[in-house]
Order: structure tokens, then sequence, then C-alpha cells
């Protein structure tokens, strides 16, 4: 038996997800957690085989909590889940320690296959994320200049685009404004941008909001 634990911050989706897993009877979802607090009790209790990991969380974000765990050593299997497109997500996650990465909005038996793949110690690669993978071989130097963020200031520079306010971007993110503004200015610097309106229109030009 295959034992799972979902980590999302949205009820309805570990729901949705729950039910999908329940139709195979090789899978057990044996926890569930919308926050790292939880996630760390849940993964001490349970010793799941596989973690499918939410990468837009509150506080800590996923690909926070999978540097986390790489860095513990935690044996866990993970594969991100997110409402984003592979190509802005996939790749970064891949690098990062993740076994695999399904977007919310595809097929809900990827995530059973997913599952079963990555259990096994395989990673689990869909048709557009091994398309994306030999692009980036075929043409490693050609990244975009916002592959060079940190996830804390990919989430800002995606919270300012979507205008979002510095206090409500401190608050999504649980971290302080002045620490807000510090991640803003890292992200004008490294883009090469002199101010929210320009970092709005870079997002929206590469697809990030």
């Amino acid at each position: 038996m295959i034992r799972v634990v979902l980590c999302d911050d949205h009820a309805v989706v570990r729901r949705g997800v729950r039910d999908t897993l329940m139709e195979a009877t090789d899978i057990r979802v044996v926890g569930e957690a919308d926050s790292y607090p939880m996630l760390r009790e849940v993964l001490r209790r349970e010793k799941p085989d596989v973690l499918l990991l939410d990468v837009d969380l509150p506080g800590r974000s996923g690909l926070e909590i999978l540097a986390v765990l790489q860095e513990e050593g935690n044996p866990v299997r993970t594969v991100m889940v997110s409402m984003y497109p592979e190509d802005q997500y996939a790749i970064r996650c891949l690098r990062a320690g993740a076994m695999g990465y399904l977007n919310k909005g595809g097929d809900p038996q990827a995530l059973i296959a997913a599952v079963r793949t990555v259990a096994q110690g395989r990673k689990y690669i869909t048709p557009e994320i091994a398309e994306l993978l030999a692009n980036h071989l075929q043409a490693p130097e050609s990244g975009e200049l916002h592959d060079s963020l940190s996830e804390r200031e990919l989430q800002t520079l995606r919270l300012i685009a979507s205008g979002k306010k510095l206090s409500q971007i401190a608050e999504a993110l649980m971290i302080s404004p002045k620490t807000v503004s510090v991640y803003r200015a890292r992200v004008l610097e490294k883009l090469g941008l002199s101010n929210n309106a320009e970092l709005t229109v870079y997002a929206i030009r590469n697809k990030l909001v």
C-alpha cells in the first residue's frame, strides 16, 4: 500500500485529490495538512511514501518546504502540485528535488499515475515537462531573467503584479513589510527594472500572473 500525505491550504482541493486517489486500491491517504507546521507533525507521525505538496502555501512556500525536507534528508518522495503551467514552475521544482510536477488543471487520473511512479523511485515527467527539459538542454544559456529569482522573490513579483499592496503581501507571505521591501528591491535589481509598473508589465509578458 502506498501511503500518501496531502499538503494544500484549500480544503476543497484536498478533498478533490483525496477522492481521486481513493479510486486506486493500492493508494491510501494517511494524512492532510494546510501549512508547514501541520505538515511537519503529519510527516513525523505517518512517515508516508509520497507527499503531494502545493507550490503556493501561506507563510513558507512549497518550494521552501521542499528545500527543508531535502536538507533534513527526509525520505518522502515529493510531487509538487500547482495552478501554474509547467513552463513556469516544473523545472524549478525538479531542480529543487521534487520527483514530479502536476498542474491542478490537468487530468485527475495523472495524480494516480504520478503517485505510483514516484513511489517506485522514478520521476514522473509529463510530455509537457519532457519538452521543456529538451528545450533547456538544447539552449541552456537561454533562461529567462526571472529564473534567477529565489522562491520568495518570485512570490513577491507575482503579488506586486497582481496589484497587492505592500501590507497585503506581507500578510500573505507572513513576513514584515520591511522584508517585502527588501525582496522587491532585489527583484528590481535582478530584472533591471525601476518600479512596480515595469514589474507588472514584465510579469504579464512572461505569463507569471
